[in-house]
């Protein structure tokens, strides 16, 4: 028997029995007063991976990205991200909200941002009518982008350009770890380069809650007061810090096997009559674009009746996302119905 087979994102993944027995064994104590030792090697385990010097155990990316920000600017200072980025299109207008700065959009390719590109959104000092770049902000992997990523040596560019021009440069690692996995660059290079990192661990690896924001003590002693401001202030969190802690021992290798189905998944969607193109698949997300045989309403409809759920991503676009609780009985069950479908069209 075939169970649901989730394709709308790698948040939906359900804690493994192992990892839920490292939950109920942690030992916990006051994270705000400092006193959860779980939490406390999270953070230093997390630092550490990525060549940083402290982190903070927040309960979303969302968070993290936003207590980024808010410590990196100050009202009339501007961020440079692409128009695509999640703390741009999916964070609630926090940007706005939280710290009063506003956004240089750039049009970059899948999500990526070139250091040309960076170095022309830049906003000259003496100028009073525009406000003051602060901050260059980048997403690893590109969710948009279908999961483009940045190379290490991409990184380093445009880190250049933040260095020449006084600016801070902040990491979205909502799926760093696929990023890396994909590159095969270390994570603790990454350490040379940002000036915060946002490292979610309730995506790709599969824990139930939490992201981990690393910076400088500095930084992360300046964070953790907006942390508390924003209501991320957890008491016995060592319990969801277990499943990070998990996860980061245990589910890191692993994401080459969501790479191969994610491949192997848009190499069937590259043969299917009803699809118009599929994005480059390079890490565990396949976004396609349907042709007029198929509503994407419909399309996801057909799907839903062989026990498979996905989402619209946009006018004609789907986007699928394989994780761990994919497995192999469920992929080939899913590639069997793409292959159907080239067959069985639902009328527009």
């Amino acid at each position: 028997m075939i169970h649901t087979i989730d394709l709308r994102s790698d948040t939906v993944t359900k804690p493994t029995p192992e990892m839920l027995q490292a939950m109920f064994a942690a030992p916990v104590g006051d994270d705000v007063y400092g006193e959860d030792p779980t939490v406390n090697a999270l953070e230093e385990k997390t630092a550490a991976m990525f060549g940083m010097e402290a982190g903070l155990f927040c309960p979303s990316g969302t968070m993290t990205n936003q207590i980024a920000i808010k410590v990196h600017t100050q009202p009339l200072t501007e961020i440079i991200c692409d128009v695509t980025a999640h703390i741009h299109q999916y964070e609630g207008g926090g940007i706005a909200f939280n710290s009063a700065a506003s956004t240089a959009l750039v049009h970059g390719e899948r999500g990526k941002m070139t250091p040309q590109q960076v170095e022309e959104n830049i906003r000259p000092l003496d100028n009073i009518h525009f406000p003051e770049t602060r901050l260059v902000a980048l997403e690893n992997s590109c969710n948009k982008g279908g999961g483009s990523f940045y190379t290490l040596q991409e990184i380093a560019a445009i880190s250049e350009v933040c260095k020449r021009h006084h600016l801070s440069l902040h990491l979205d690692g909502a799926r760093v770890f696929n990023a890396l996995a994909a590159s095969g660059d270390a994570a603790k290079d990454y350490g040379l380069y940002f000036d915060s990192i946002s490292v979610c661990l309730s995506k790709g690896l599969g824990a139930p809650v939490g992201s981990v924001l690393l910076g400088g003590k500095d930084f992360i002693k300046r964070a953790r007061k907006i942390r508390k401001v924003m209501g991320g202030g957890m008491r016995q969190a060592g319990y969801l810090a277990a499943a990070c802690l998990y996860a980061l021992d245990h589910h890191v290798d692993r994401l080459q096997e969501d790479h191969r189905k994610a491949k192997e998944l848009e190499q069937a969607l590259q043969q299917a009559s009803y699809v118009d193109y599929v994005m480059p698949v390079e890490t565990n997300i396949v976004i396609f674009k349907l042709n007029d045989s198929f509503r994407d309403d419909s399309f996801v409809q057909a799907l839903a009746k062989q026990n498979i759920v996905a989402a619209s991503f946009g006018p004609q676009m789907i986007r699928f996302v394989t994780h761990l609780d994919i497995t192999e009985d469920m992929h080939q069950h899913l590639l069997q119905v793409l292959a159907a479908m080239n067959k069985e069209q639902v009328e527009v």
